[in-house]
């Protein structure tokens, strides 16, 4: 089993941008604390407010499904609800 990474953006519906970025340090600081967990980085487009990219790392399958499930039960989870996220998700041999 190798490790998994995430990358891509979530587009966030401006009536929401608010909400979300407030949620957003707290989310970061969470999730970079997590086991498992080898960068997580979030950053807002300067081009496009709404959009931010995103690019994740985690030790293993394990670590990445436990992040997974963690989010939907938090306040993250409930505050990106109408978030589209556009991502790929690649599992590295090692």
């Amino acid at each position: 089993m190798g490790k998994v990474i995430l990358s891509g953006y979530i587009d966030i519906p401006e009536s929401e941008l608010e909400i979300v970025t407030t949620a957003l340090e707290k989310h970061i600081e969470l999730t970079r604390n997590e086991t498992g967990c080898l960068i997580f980085e979030v950053t807002q487009s300067h081009e496009l407010p709404t959009r931010f990219t995103v690019y994740e790392e985690f030790t293993d399958k394990t670590a990445f499904e436990s992040h997974q499930i963690r989010v939907k039960a938090s306040e993250w989870g409930r505050v990106t609800g109408n978030v589209k996220r556009t991502y790929s998700i690649e599992e590295q041999n090692v």
